[in-house]
């Protein structure tokens, strides 16, 4: 009897749920505490002002998007836990009728209908809740939802993303801190979107531009408004 030989494959979708927040925290965090920096500096060139409205922003949003990833993620996380137990019940109640359901959902996978049932049978003969998770409703261990995990990520990401302008504003002389703290940024947006893009198995130009163009498009608003009104924008 000849022995299977199987390689090892490395996909990305297991990182989907941190890298998903970590991106979104690190993009938001420079995009809004550049712009705040930007708009602030346009105004008011002093030092003290900028970096004050910069750390409120940075304790302000990584504290939001901490609080906003937790509950979407939570919401999420709930939706499946009900229909975990819907799922349990029904298996009780009518495995026959879940059998049936199962076996035509492998016949429109494509299937003959005796194979189908016979594989079906097997399978909620192994692990009947996991297999019904799967194939039925696309709940699978690697994308289930971990609010925890994802609000951390999130904050985390989101305060090193807020600290790059903050930093910069603190090293550069006042006149300097909007065009510094802005071409800093664009090479920061280049470097994430490269980086969330290579780690996602997508395009990494595609990606970088993409992220680049929104956060472009913010500082330059708050910069023009900060400009012409001579107020703190945030």
């Amino acid at each position: 009897m000849t022995r299977a030989r199987f390689h090892q494959e490395f996909h990305k979708t297991d990182r989907i749920g941190w890298l998903r927040a970590a991106v979104l925290g690190a993009n938001d965090g420079i995009v809004s505490v550049a712009s705040l920096v930007v708009g602030v500096a346009s105004s008011s060139p002093d030092r003290n002002s900028v970096l004050l409205a910069g750390l409120a922003g940075l304790a302000a949003g990584a504290m939001s998007m901490a609080a906003g990833e937790y509950v979407s993620v939570r919401s999420q996380a709930d939706t499946e836990g009900a229909d975990r137990k819907r799922e349990e019940q029904e298996l009780r109640e009518n495995p026959d009728g879940e059998l049936d359901e199962l076996t035509f959902i492998y016949v429109k996978r494509g299937l003959d209908e005796p194979l189908a049932r016979q594989v079906a049978a097997q399978l909620m003969e192994r692990d009947a809740l996991t297999t019904h998770l799967r194939d039925e409703l696309g709940i699978t261990e690697q994308l289930a939802a971990r609010p925890i995990q994802a609000a951390v990520a999130s904050a985390n990401s989101f305060a090193v993303g807020a600290g790059m302008p903050l930093i910069v504003a603190m090293l550069v002389a006042e006149k300097w801190i909007v065009v510094a703290v802005g071409f800093t940024t664009v090479l920061c947006l280049l470097l994430l979107g490269g980086i969330s893009a290579w780690t996602g198995g997508a395009s990494i130009p595609r990606g970088a531009m993409r992220v680049t163009f929104w956060g472009v498009a913010a500082m330059a608003m708050t910069a023009i408004i900060g400009w012409m009104f001579g107020v703190s924008v945030g």
